[in-house]
C-alpha cells in the first residue's frame, strides 16, 4: 500500500517469495511462498490467535510508548496509524489500541503516505544494478 506503486499480482508473489527466503534464513519452516498460500495460512491460523498480557503490552510500547526523540513521535505515530489501519478488523480490536492511536485511524492511510513519501524524498534511491552486456 505504501510504495511508490501498487504491486501486480506477480509482483505480489515475488514478494512474498522473496519474505519466505528471508524466512527461512531466520528459522522459519514451510513458509508460504506465494499470496494466496499467504492469506491461506492466516486464514489457517486465525482460530488460534488471542490477545495475550504480552500482545497488549507490545502494542502498548509501539503505539503509546515508543522510546523515540520528541521530533520522530508526530511522524512515528502517523506510521504507526497506517500499520494499524492495515490490520483487518478482527486482528486490530483485540489489540486495545491506545486512544491516540484509534484517533489517528481515519487519517492513517493519508499521514502513512506522507511520510514514507517524506522519506523517499529525504532518504537517496539505491543504484540501479549495473547492466551486463550479453555475452
Amino acid at each position: 500500500r505504501y510504495g511508490r506503486r501498487p504491486l501486480g499480482p506477480r509482483e505480489q508473489d515475488e514478494y512474498v517469495a522473496a519474505m519466505a527466503s528471508v524466512a527461512r534464513r531466520l528459522g522459519a519452516e514451510d513458509p508460504p511462498v506465494t499470496r494466496a498460500g499467504l492469506t491461506a495460512r492466516i486464514a489457517a491460523y486465525r482460530p488460534e490467535l488471542r490477545s495475550t498480557p504480552e500482545a497488549r503490552a507490545t502494542t502498548r510500547f509501539l503505539l503509546a510508548e515508543p522510546p523515540l526523540p520528541a521530533p520522530a513521535l508526530a511522524p512515528y505515530a502517523l506510521l504507526a496509524a497506517a500499520a494499524v489501519e492495515l490490520l483487518p478488523p478482527w486482528a486490530r480490536s483485540p489489540l486495545e489500541l491506545p486512544y491516540r492511536t484509534r484517533l489517528l485511524l481515519p487519517v492513517g492511510r493519508a499521514g502513512g503516505r506522507a511520510v514514507t513519501a517524506a522519506v523517499r524524498w529525504a532518504v537517496p534511491a539505491p543504484p540501479a544494478p549495473p547492466v551486463h552486456p550479453a555475452v
